[in-house]
């Protein structure tokens, strides 16, 4: 009676699997359309679907805790209220899915994109991204993108085995500016994924011209700018205060949301593709063009950017690189990464060689890219206790 009763359950949710994905918009990603580099039948089961699973790898990997002592601009401050990777990902998925369930599409997928697309960041948000991208291509030649570091700790340092669906609307979700109209590109194979990863390795703008290949993707792109479009402004006020704040605190971070997706919802309904009408679009590039005046390109917030944590970066990555060249096995790089739950094992069967130069650096740049804040900070001090280069916190107490 058990196993008729089990048999029966399951060809209900059967049922209900299969009446979801003919109730999604002809235009979404279907469960049974998922692509792996490996089949998962010991993790896919039905109430298990294909992208349910790659949620599940994300939530649960070496790396997904990180995001919660990773900050996004205001690194330096000690303010609980001030937004973290950890709460950014979290934003962009909720707005996503609110698009996703109005427009009919695919909710797991576009969950399972929206956790992992940052799970490659530096620690000190765009700045650290920059300061990295900047000692990688010194030594060789190609650029870091926290997009295409984001598959592959998924894809390669994690041995995921997320779907193809999943890595692209990852690899191409860094649009810092936003387009008025995303048409999905034709669903590919993973030769082809390859080859887009390397093109973003040796083309310094490349990254930033790729489309995903689902509707799914293509929200989750559009919803990473929604999310911080408006937070970043909140974040400013409550860090430099009303003096400061108020220049750009008039445009609330609630309406921002609302009127983008109100505007997403309404021009995309029943498309193949995701449009944002005329005025919004215009507004979201205006809003853009102050944030980087007010936030991101304004000295008082970004000099100590430059004159302590840029030279953190390039200190730790020359230590860590003569490490490695050198085999120095009690370097923090062998103990704390390499030999760190099994991330040595999937560099070898990576054919990870650290005798070869390109390799040495992509693994400095795997370690100190999935560093927290705190941690890079503290590492920084054991390594070099004489230092010139202190941090200062702006305290919860200073006025």
């Amino acid at each position: 009676m058990s196993k008729d009763l089990n048999l029966s359950i399951s060809q209900e949710l059967e049922k209900r699997v299969k009446l979801r994905n003919d109730m999604y918009s002809p235009f979404a990603a279907k469960d049974y359309n998922a692509l792996r580099r490996k089949n998962a039948l010991d993790s896919e089961s039905v109430y298990r679907t294909p992208f349910i699973v790659d949620i599940d790898r994300i939530i649960h990997n070496l790396f997904y805790n990180r995001y919660v002592d990773k900050t996004q601009v205001f690194s330096l401050y000690k303010n609980d209220d001030i937004t973290r990777r950890g709460s950014h990902i979290q934003f962009v998925s909720r707005i996503a899915r609110t698009i996703g369930v109005a427009l009919g599409l695919n909710l797991d997928l576009i969950e399972a994109i929206s956790l992992g697309h940052d799970i490659g960041h530096t620690p000190f948000g765009h700045k650290g991204e920059e300061y990295l991208n900047a000692k990688y291509h010194q030594h060789t030649g190609r650029y870091f993108n926290h997009n295409v570091h984001s598959v592959r700790v998924l894809d390669k340092i994690t041995l995921s085995n997320l779907t193809l669906q999943t890595l692209d609307g990852i690899l191409c979700h860094n649009g810092e500016k936003p387009i008025d109209e995303y048409r999905p590109v034709k669903v590919y194979d993973f030769s082809e994924l390859d080859q887009k990863i390397e093109k973003c390795f040796v083309e310094p703008n490349y990254s930033a011209t790729l489309i995903p290949c689902t509707l799914e993707g293509c929200v989750v792109r559009i919803s990473d700018i929604i999310a911080y479009l408006g937070k970043d402004r909140q974040d400013t006020f409550k860090a430099l205060g009303k003096d400061f704040g108020n220049n750009i605190y008039k445009e609330k971070n609630r309406d921002i949301i609302k009127e983008v997706t109100d505007s997403i919802i309404s021009n995309s309904l029943d498309k193949d593709y995701i449009k944002i009408d005329k005025a919004v679009y215009q507004k979201m590039l205006y809003l853009m063009q102050e944030n980087y005046q007010v936030i991101y390109h304004n000295p008082k917030i970004m000099k100590s950017y430059e004159e302590v944590i840029k030279p953190m970066f390039d200190m730790m990555y020359e230590k860590f690189l003569f490490d490695l060249k050198d085999n120095d096995c009690n370097s923090y790089i062998y103990k704390h990464h390499i030999e760190y739950a099994y991330i040595e094992q999937n560099y070898k069967n990576a054919g990870i060689d650290f005798n070869n130069e390109l390799h040495c650096n992509d693994v400095v740049a795997d370690y100190i890219a999935s560093m927290t804040d705190d941690y890079f900070i503290e590492m920084f001090y054991k390594l070099f206790p004489d230092t010139q280069y202190k941090i200062q916190y702006i305290s919860y107490f200073e006025e």
